[in-house]
């Protein structure tokens, strides 16, 4: 795998990625009590799809850090582990809560009855975010593999994810902002995570095709 195809392999799955969990995040708030199983099983199947695409982010993402500066493999190696955990945990979550739903004989909210997704929803999930996102972060500002905005909202994003680590202490009520299962803590976050992922995404392909466009144009010696 050459840079360029490092680089738009990166893009494209950040940008997959992004759509679906933009898709997703708006189901959750449809329905004000109980959600009828279509409407949670829907959601988590495009959870599990952008889960995938996440796979193949960080795969490629710490292929691309090996390709721009070998010295800094081993940042692109620990946002590709802590994005797999990520991806590992979240995935279980979801398996739970469609287990619960299919299993149910009535309508029910599974980030209300599974409690088992609380933590690996929440306080898990938003830890782990922060140390890919810190991860990442360190790889682009260090290699400039691309725009120091990407480097520095990455910073950001990982400080405001542990701010919500300790929501665990606060309840599991999800219609409160601060808590294991909060909208603030979920919802929110999930959706800054997506809009992030997608701005990432765009730049990451932009590069690679920039790249290729200056591959393209003849140099001095060869006209």
């Amino acid at each position: 795998m050459n840079e360029t195809f490092a680089r738009r392999l990166t893009g494209l799955a950040g940008i997959a990625t992004a759509a679906a969990l933009i898709i997703e995040v708006p189901l959750y708030f449809i329905y004000s009590g109980p959600p009828p199983d279509s409407n949670v099983l829907a959601r988590l199947l495009i959870a599990i799809v952008a889960l995938a695409f996440l796979i193949v982010f960080v795969t490629a993402f710490r292929e691309l850090v090996k390709r721009v500066n070998p010295a800094y493999e081993w940042v692109g190696t620990m946002a590709f582990a802590t994005g797999l955990v990520y991806a590992a945990v979240t995935l279980v979550s979801s398996g739970l809560e469609a287990g619960a739903v299919i299993a149910a004989d009535r309508s029910i909210d599974p980030t209300i009855t599974v409690s088992g997704t609380y933590i690996l929803y929440g306080s898990i999930g938003r830890l782990l975010l922060a140390l890919f996102l810190a991860a990442v972060g360190y790889a682009v500002t260090r290699t400039n593999l691309l725009p120091r905005w990407t480097g520095r909202s990455a910073y950001v994003l990982a400080g405001v994810n542990l701010l919500f680590v300790p929501s665990l202490f606060f309840g599991n009520n999800p219609a409160n902002f601060y808590a294991a299962n909060g909208w603030g803590t979920t919802a929110l976050m999930g959706a800054i995570l997506s809009y992030w992922l997608l701005a990432l995404g765009i730049s990451t392909y932009r590069s690679g095709a920039r790249r290729t466009a200056a591959a393209g144009v003849p140099q001095p010696a060869d006209r």
